[in-house]
């Protein structure tokens, strides 16, 4: 007869990945990942396969909540402006207001691994796209209601927007002059016309 599963896999899979999220993939080890998610190596790959499966598992979950939590803050504001601004000013605010700036997951693993493992590499490139395509939704719509009146390509401002958000998340774990980071948001936004 096959055992039970004597732990909530939601939360042994979100444990890990806020430790792979604080260290890393190659930092992190098995006995780490034994310790934060409280359960067994023999239970870790029987339920999630080796450390790669287990971190895959962990992006990807990680990639849909931000996606969704993204999609919300830029739909749940009237101006598409206001709604960008809020976005980036949020980004800055989560990563100056504590000790430890983890940056963003994903780009974090875009950074260590997609350079050398193929795997990785399309899973970020492929959650660069469809963040992509949440900016291009937002700015269609300030496009239709006439906020947004000298942007023509919302596919092109949308690439741009996020390739600013990864540039502005990475220089961010660097703890910049404030000056810099709040020039760099103002010419950021300023896109927006």
């Amino acid at each position: 007869m096959a055992r039970t599963r004597e732990f909530d896999e939601e939360k042994v899979l979100d444990a890990a990945m806020q430790l792979f999220w604080e260290k890393g993939y190659e930092a992190t080890s098995l006995s780490d990942l034994t310790s934060r998610m409280g359960i067994t190596r023999p239970s870790i790959y029987s339920t999630f396969g080796d450390k790669k499966e287990l971190f895959e598992a962990a992006l990807r979950t990680y990639t849909m909540a931000r996606a969704s939590e993204m999609r919300a803050k830029l739909q749940g504001n009237p101006s598409v402006k206001e709604a960008f601004r809020n976005f980036f000013e949020d980004v800055v605010a989560e990563e100056t207001s504590g000790e430890l700036s983890r940056g963003c997951f994903c780009i974090n693993t875009m950074v260590e691994l997609a350079p050398h493992d193929e795997k990785f590499e399309i899973l970020t490139r492929e959650h660069q796209m469809y963040l992509s395509v949440i900016f291009q939704e937002a700015i269609e719509r300030g496009i239709q209601s006439g906020e947004l009146k000298t942007v023509s390509d919302a596919k092109a401002l949308a690439q741009a927007l996020i390739t600013s958000l990864i540039g502005l998340t990475v220089i961010l774990k660097s703890r910049p002059q404030r000056a810099f980071v709040d020039n760099t948001l103002e010419v950021t936004l300023s896109l927006l016309k």
